[in-house]
């Protein structure tokens, strides 16, 4: 997993000393030594995670955060805020600012590693939303960026994991002006209330008698209606390596026994924030982008939302040096399927067509229907190798298996042909990309049909 940090400290010795740790976990880094500067190369710039010292002159950490915070052009910008306080009422004024964590110096190597990787894939997913809904245009996305969902009037429904009574008792005591706490004793059965309610954070205890309380972090991120719902650790003192492996786990945060009240509420407003931030997101791209740009028989993407988020992706991947592959699929003898089975019969072929394509590409994938039986999938992050293994692994999936056609059920045999191409190291463009599949695509029409063939980079 590679991303772009900007590290920020008026220290030089500082910012060379987290250079080197995060370049050798072959991340891109960016320095600044200010606030100004800082703020800036967020504006302008493609910024992952911000590492933030707290004390510089002129502007500090704390009115860089709010200032990052505050735009929604950079609002959605996890930033870590690193310091050598140690005070609670730090990290809270650091955490009220807007900031995602905060580390204290000197920072532990492993710790930093894994909360940088932890917001790296946050940062993604919420990169992934904005750019399918900046792809619309018309959502008012400035609007929705610039709400403060931790101050709306509803407060969040939480669930606490814990089975010993007088820490659940205290949890109660702490949350009961900010949250709709509901309490599990039993993790097995906190598993599946997390699951059947609409949660807005899940805090679990590390301190059951006879479970590992990791095991139902795990379980729930494995879930698809809990994979994006916030977890916070409760641990105790000594618990540092549990703790790392929550986080490589996939939690969002922790808080080490003593809990402070207001840590605990000021993390758990910036945990509900960032959620409401995300489901509102999904929310817009689902409702805008539904009659615009999927197609009604397949339910997949149309050209028009491949023609626009196609040179997103592309500038994407040249920006970040990262590989892109493309395939363009065609469904062999399509015309004689409609001519003997009609135009519904050939709706269903398409129908379950697409079907497969889907189940076959990750959610990453951009899978659009181009026209008529052709079909487009965009892979970022993909080398043509790979790519090249999923057309062979879609081509063996349409091929193997007959399609069932009309009310009848009726079976009949499809197959297709696929070509692939990838980003060059060079001078490249989207028209050249589709080209070149356009061109193995006939390659392997012409060669016989019901083959894949790729394009050499």
């Amino acid at each position: 997993m590679t991303a772009r940090i900007l590290v920020v400290d008026d220290i030089p010795a500082n910012v060379r000393l987290l250079e080197v740790r995060l370049l050798a976990e072959y991340f891109e880094v960016l320095t600044a030594n200010n606030g100004p500067d800082a703020i800036e190369t967020c504006e302008n710039g493609k910024v992952d995670v911000v590492l933030l010292d707290v004390m510089m002159p002129e502007m500090d950490g704390f009115e860089v955060c709010k200032r990052l915070k505050s735009d929604p052009a950079t609002s959605h910008i996890p930033v870590v805020m690193i310091t050598a306080l140690d005070q609670v009422s730090d990290r809270v004024r650091g955490l009220e600012a807007g900031a995602d964590d905060f580390l204290t110096k000197p920072v532990n190597d492993l710790q930093l590693m894994t909360r940088v990787k932890s917001l790296v894939r946050l940062k993604s997913l919420t990169d992934e939303l904005r750019l399918r809904a900046s792809t619309t245009r018309n959502i008012g996305i400035e609007e929705l960026l610039s709400r403060d969902f931790a101050s709306e009037d509803t407060r969040p429904r939480v669930l606490l994991v814990d089975e010993r009574k007088s820490s659940v008792e205290r949890i109660q005591k702490m949350l009961r002006n900010s949250a709709e706490l509901d309490v599990a004793t039993d993790p097995n059965a906190g598993f599946f209330q997390a699951a059947e309610t609409a949660y807005e954070c899940v805090l679990i205890s590390t301190a059951f008698s006879d479970f590992d309380a990791l095991r139902l972090c795990s379980q729930l991120r494995s879930l698809d209606r809990t994979r994006f719902l916030p977890i916070m650790l409760l641990a105790d003192e000594g618990e540092e390596g549990r703790i790392l492996r929550g986080l490589e786990l996939g939690i969002n945060d922790y808080l080490i026994r003593p809990i402070d009240q207001h840590e605990l509420t000021a993390r758990l407003r910036t945990q509900v924030r960032r959620k409401r931030y995300n489901d509102q997101l999904r929310a817009s791209v689902a409702l805008t982008i539904e009659m615009a740009v999927i197609d009604g028989l397949t339910a997949l993407h149309n050209r028009r939302y491949l023609d626009s988020h196609l040179q997103t992706l592309f500038d994407r991947a040249v920006a970040r040096r990262r590989p892109l592959s493309v395939m363009i699929t065609d469904l062999d003898r399509f015309k004689s399927i409609n001519d003997a089975h009609g135009h519904d019969g050939g709706d269903d072929v398409l129908r379950e067509f697409a079907r497969r394509l889907r189940k076959n590409v990750r959610g990453i994938d951009l899978a659009c229907r181009f026209g008529g039986e052709e079909f487009v999938v965009v892979m970022p992050d993909t080398e043509g190798a790979v790519a090249e293994k999923v057309a062979e692994r879609i081509r063996a999936e349409i091929a193997q298996a007959p399609f069932a056609i009309g009310a009848d059920g009726k079976a009949i045999e499809v197959t297709v042909s696929v070509g692939v191409s990838s980003l060059l190291k060079g001078p490249d463009s989207v028209a050249a990309l589709m080209k070149r599949a356009d061109l193995a695509l006939y390659e392997a029409k012409s060669g016989g049909r019901n083959r894949v063939v790729a394009k050499a980079a």
